[in-house]
């Protein structure tokens, strides 16, 4: 079990769905799987001992580099004004894979999921109007990919460990 009571509530109350990932720098985050995340951000919204009512960033990762399995991820930053404290949900995807979009939770979510959207390329299912927000809508590719082309330099599609 978690030393983390929001972590270890999150984890009791979607058992299947939900679990702890380790932190960085002492920020509890917990993995959702897609198809739980807005049931599960509804409940830290909802719920008076969670009171999560503040999605502060949401942004999208790509660990091609690392090798990692599902590809991408996208990272949400909750945070409770009654508690004073802090949450990451990180969802895992493959590419092409869509998460569910979160709008309809937090209103804000909407230029945060435009914005993975357009420099990652991870879709949003249910996004009122999913389309390039800082990038021309005609620009091939996703400029925060790891295999995106950077002018005249090659890119390497090989995955090498970290020494």
């Amino acid at each position: 079990m978690s030393d983390n009571p929001v972590v270890e509530a999150v984890c009791r109350a979607f058992p299947e769905a939900a679990a702890e990932e380790p932190s960085l720098r002492d920020e509890a985050t917990v993995a959702v799987r897609p198809q739980d995340l807005v049931a599960v951000c509804r409940y830290l919204r909802d719920d008076s001992n969670m009171a999560f009512g503040m999605l502060k960033d949401c942004c999208g990762l790509d660990g091609l580099a690392l090798g990692q399995r599902p590809r991408f991820a996208v990272v949400y930053h909750l945070y409770s004004l009654k508690h004073n404290r802090s949450l990451c949900l990180m969802v895992r995807v493959d590419e092409g894979a869509a998460v569910p979009s979160l709008v309809s939770v937090w209103p804000g979510a909407n230029w945060y999921e435009r914005e993975v959207y357009d420099m990652f390329g991870i879709p949003f299912e249910g996004h009122p109007d999913l389309r390039r927000i800082l990038n021309p809508e005609d620009l091939e590719g996703h400029p925060l990919r790891k295999d995106f082309p950077l002018g005249d330099v090659a890119v390497d599609h090989g995955v090498s460990p970290r020494e």
